[in-house]
């Protein structure tokens, strides 16, 4: 798409609530829109660039024999209590949230105890091994004052995790 047909445009005025120079870049370019302190909407500019990294990043796993999965972004407290990570105490970067029915639930800001949880129905023996998985997805973090750019609130990550011996 031409620039001149793009709804977004660049902006010479630096925002002045903008704490890191990254995001700051980034909103005069049009490439995101903020929404609040540390959450960010990708405008095509931005967009089109994730998508292009996003690729990049595809090619690279699959050729080193990666498996790419898309697991929930809400998560049971249950596996995060057996590894002490989902008490405020140890862990307070939590978004936590009560369903009608009074379940608890987090909205992740990793994928370690979920993944193992599941990985640990599938690897049966050594020979499985070594097995690596990635994923592409949005994370959530409560942070007091989000201060790092769009790596705050809530932000894409691309882990890979390796299974082995």
């Amino acid at each position: 798409m031409r620039q001149s047909k793009l709804f977004t445009k660049t902006k010479k005025e630096v925002p002045t609530d903008e704490m890191s120079k990254n995001a700051e870049l980034l909103l005069r370019g049009g490439f995101i829109h903020k929404e609040i302190a540390g959450v960010y909407s990708y405008l095509p500019l931005g967009l089109s660039v994730l998508n292009k990294i996003e690729n990049i990043i595809r090619e690279e796993m699959n050729a080193i024999g990666g498996q790419e999965i898309v697991m929930t972004a809400l998560q049971n407290p249950e596996l995060w209590k057996k590894t002490d990570r989902w008490d405020d105490q140890k862990v307070d970067i939590w978004f936590k949230t009560k369903l009608k029915n009074d379940t608890e639930l987090g909205l992740g800001f990793t994928h370690e105890e979920p993944l193992t949880n599941i990985m640990k129905n599938y690897i049966s023996s050594y020979r499985d091994l070594p097995c690596y998985v990635y994923q592409f997805q949005t994370k959530f973090r409560n942070e007091i004052r989000a201060k790092s750019g769009v790596h705050s609130g809530v932000y894409d990550e691309r882990p890979l995790f390796v299974f082995q011996r």
